[in-house]
């Protein structure tokens, strides 16, 4: 059948991602991605999804479903989408963070990549109100394990994208990621470290804060490419006296002050967040409780009782699948890696 309209978009010739064009993308998402350029990015994507299936598989994790239906906000948040549900307040999950805990007790090492959902009113490069996570979670072991299993993550969706799908990255004239040889050389610097070093070299001070400024996570990136030869760094050192510390969260045993969480930036992002778990359960009521949260609301009271019949040491990550990609081909916007973006202010196509 002959075609007579002509595409609202020209698709033999490479699209603009200039930040003024972005919406003109997006609203013709569906022609647009018929250009080859374009379609690189999500035949990528699929890629990287495969590989962090393989490597999960290949380190004996058994993959999960959980339910995007929650009773209660699974950090305690209130950046949460609330829905009627028969005549009860449920929310959609942010995470699945009690639910890949709980099966840590069950199969000792658990993932899933699946959608969640953050209210968040941002109009930022960096956030959705809508993308995909790559969680996991894995008992017995300790903060090194931890951090060098999350390194060797991203090592093998480097290497396993660029060996499949060399041509599509030189499409977008991308260079390789640089990664030391072995995951543990990945540089480990703290948040007090960097707010240090971004003030001297730049004289913006963030000395203090809780968390990095955007300019910091790209600046500290750039250092080290420059001086480590790497596109990754993991930052660490965070406070467990800040609101970065999650309730769930776990401190140092040689200093309660220090959190066992570190924070993955890649080619200037944050793409991943990780930390052990609070496994005892009288510790874990306790740090609810410091923080309002009642243990035996419906929504938290099955996650408490896998702890009250004891939990091994553990730990795990939540792993944006979207920055990911979007870094592997260095773009300025989630949305570019992101097949039909949700924001808000889109909610089409």
């Amino acid at each position: 059948m002959p075609v007579t309209d002509e595409p609202p978009v020209e698709i033999d010739k490479p699209l603009s991602h200039k930040s003024e064009h972005l919406d003109t993308l997006l609203d013709n998402r569906v022609i647009g991605l018929r250009n080859l350029q374009e379609q690189a990015i999500f035949k990528v994507q699929a890629a990287v999804g495969s590989a962090v299936r393989t490597y999960f598989d290949e380190n004996e994790f058994t993959e999960m479903r959980t339910p995007k239906l929650l009773a209660e906000a699974t950090e305690g948040g209130t950046e949460v989408f609330k829905l009627d549900y028969f005549g009860k307040e449920a929310t959609l999950a942010q995470s699945p963070q009690f639910y890949k805990q709980i099966m840590v007790g069950v199969f000792e090492r658990v993932y899933e990549i699946a959608p969640v959902y953050r209210a968040e009113p941002s109009a930022t490069t960096r956030h959705m109100t809508e993308y995909t996570s790559i969680d996991c979670e894995m008992g017995f072991i300790n903060f090194d394990d931890l951090l060098n299993f999350t390194g060797g993550l991203l090592k093998h969706v480097v290497e396993s994208t660029w060996n499949t799908h060399e041509y599509a990255f030189k499409m977008w004239n991308v260079v390789k990621t640089e990664l030391p040889d072995r995951a543990e050389d990945i540089p480990r610097i703290t948040i007090d470290e960097i707010h240090e070093m971004f003030l001297k070299a730049t004289k913006e001070d963030h000395v203090g804060e809780d968390d990095l400024a955007p300019s910091e996570e790209k600046w500290i990136c750039e250092w080290a490419k420059k001086n480590k030869g790497t596109d990754a760094v993991f930052v660490t050192g965070w406070s467990a006296k800040s609101k970065t510390f999650k309730f769930y969260h776990k401190s140092d045993e040689q200093d309660e002050n220090l959190a066992l969480r570190a924070d993955l930036l890649y080619r200037g992002v944050e793409i991943a967040t990780l930390s052990m778990r609070q496994n005892d359960y009288a510790q874990l009521l306790t740090q609810m409780e410091e923080r309002g949260i009642d243990p035996t609301h419906p929504g938290f009271a099955p996650y408490v009782s896998a702890f009250k019949y004891g939990m091994p040491p553990h730990g795990g990550f939540g792993l944006g699948l979207e920055r990911l990609v979007e870094k592997l081909f260095k773009l300025n916007n989630i949305k570019e890696a992101t097949l039909f973006p949700r924001d808000i202010n889109r909610l089409g196509p």
